[in-house]
């Protein structure tokens, strides 16, 4: 069983049961409650714990490897669900409705495509209902979509991806409608130039974790902090000297008032 040639970092968590005991039939799609990148997504899984996932797909479009899939996950509060599924953690922001960038979701279905291309599904169905999907025994070739909700008093996948899982399911479906005919190498250029365009192409980056949300409403009151012209406060950017130079005599004029 492979892992996805998608991945552009891998951080293997130990938070984990080893080989499934099922065969791959099943996405689960989460959300990560958090604009994150791949990266940092599977640091938070590396501490010994109780929950991981297989992949993390960053807000920049980056997609982390946590869990191999041929492991068990620990990600959606039920062990027969994560034995069958290969769950996704989606970077989004941390309130209702927790939404999702154009890049994380762009990239998002690119990895479930992947998934069940190299699984041999050829078809991705959602239910949108918890009693037919887990009393539906997917034929070959086929997949159902779970989410976390169903399994746990939460909201996961939260409303704004809920609300696309028709929408995702019929364009992976699509996607891989297209693959019978086989991709010739044309075709597979073009995705794979769309596909590191929508890498590099700039997301907005003004949305702060919960623990640095007071500091940043400070800063941003107090004129400390501006952000771009575009009005990104590029909050997880490097400082260069010369921004930092800029921001101590902002805050030196604060102090002086």
């Amino acid at each position: 069983m492979s892992n996805s040639p998608l991945v552009t970092h891998t951080a293997l968590s130990p938070n984990h049961s080893g080989k499934r005991n099922h065969a791959i039939d099943t996405i689960t799609i989460h959300c990560f409650v958090g604009q994150v990148t791949a990266k940092r997504g599977c640091e938070v899984f590396l501490p010994k714990g109780n929950a991981s996932c297989n992949y993390v797909v960053g807000y920049d479009g980056s997609i982390g490897l946590c869990v191999e899939e041929k492991d068990r996950s620990w990600c959606t509060s039920s062990r027969s669900n994560d034995n069958r599924a290969v769950t996704i953690e989606t970077a989004s922001d941390n309130k209702d409705p927790y939404a999702v960038t154009d890049a994380a979701y762009s990239a998002l279905l690119d990895l479930v495509t992947d998934i069940c291309r190299r699984n041999g599904a050829s078809k991705l169905l959602w239910f949108g209902d918890k009693g037919k999907t887990l009393s539906y025994i997917p034929r070959d070739g086929e997949m159902v979509m779970t989410v976390h909700r169903w399994f746990a008093n939460k909201s996961c996948p939260g409303p704004y991806l809920y609300a696309r899982h028709g929408q995702i399911a019929a364009e992976v479906t699509r996607r891989l409608g297209k693959d019978d005919d086989e991709m010739d190498q044309a075709t597979f250029n073009k995705m794979m130039q769309e596909y590191e365009k929508s890498k590099a192409r700039p997301v907005p980056d003004s949305t702060p974790a919960d623990w640095e949300k007071d500091g940043v409403e400070w800063a941003m009151e107090n004129g400390i902090m501006a952000g771009n012209g575009n009005g990104d406060l590029m909050l997880h950017s490097p400082l260069t000297r010369g921004q930092f130079c800029v921001m101590l005599k902002r805050y030196h004029e604060e102090l002086g008032k």
